[in-house]
């Protein structure tokens, strides 16, 4: 009864994490460029009390094996890159990436991180930055004259000067893909690093060797299903109650046999 006691709670504690990253997605529903995240449980070490086809003393093959397992624990949260809908913004500095991508991001370090959220706006020097004031990476800056900003599908940005008529070309966006972008480690503020899971970014350009392109005037909402994260929070919640109650059954069955008089 004991083992009982602990599977429990080792059931309760995972469903408690599950719990906890269905609130992380719910309170991102509406972050730009957020990716649900969701749990993954595995099962314990079992106890082979029998095992399927060792003969025993009387000679008999039993057909099955007597295992009692120990309990769940949550392996992983595996995060979702699936697309996210594009909100138009009508902001010629909004961009969302439609398909596969990142935006690289310099740091104050020089490192490089990785986001999905095309929030940019021009710093004092007309730089692009993220709301947060890091720099998009390569480098993009229009002159003080500037009254049109156009950024291409394939991600070149041109600009229309003032007193003139044609745009000139700025620059090239460029975008980076990973083997595994499951792999990326999440640092919050939209940010996402690589890590030796994440492979190294491939470079390349926006609408050409499998990245997606680049919708200007647009963001890409969070991809949060709500309705699957409120079924989840459910399904969770009445896990968490049955291992509860297994805990509470568990009790009563060790207080039973303690009061039990020879």
């Amino acid at each position: 009864m004991l083992r009982a006691l602990r599977t429990a709670a080792l059931g309760m504690n995972a469903q408690q994490t599950n719990v906890d990253n269905i609130a992380h997605n719910l309170a991102n529903a509406n972050t730009t460029g957020f990716k649900s995240a969701r749990v993954v449980f595995q099962d314990l070490l079992y106890q082979t009390v029998q095992t399927p086809g060792q003969e025993e003393a009387e000679g008999l093959t039993p057909p099955a094996s007597l295992q009692l397992g120990s309990g769940v624990a949550v392996v992983a949260t595996v995060r979702q890159f699936t697309q996210g809908s594009l909100v138009e913004t009508g902001n010629a500095l909004d961009l969302a990436i439609n398909g596969d991508g990142f935006f690289q991001i310099r740091r104050p370090d020089g490192s490089i991180v990785y986001t999905r959220d095309g929030t940019f706006t021009l710093n004092a020097d007309g730089t692009f930055v993220t709301q947060t004031g890091l720099p998009l990476e390569p480098e993009l800056s229009v002159p003080p004259d500037t009254v049109e900003i156009h950024i291409s599908q394939d991600g070149v940005v041109s600009v229309r000067l003032q007193g003139e008529t044609e745009r000139i070309e700025i620059g090239q966006l460029e975008l980076a893909r990973f083997p595994n972008p499951a792999g990326l480690r999440a640092l919050g503020g939209n940010l996402y690093e690589q890590t030796e899971a994440s492979g190294f970014p491939i470079l390349g350009t926006p609408g050409e060797e499998g990245f997606g392109t680049v919708k200007q005037g647009f963001l890409e909402a969070a991809n949060v299903d709500v309705v699957q994260e409120m079924v989840n929070l459910i399904t969770a919640q009445r896990a968490y109650e049955i291992n509860s109650k297994m805990v509470s059954t568990t009790e009563e069955m060790l207080q039973t046999a303690s009061q039990m008089k020879r």
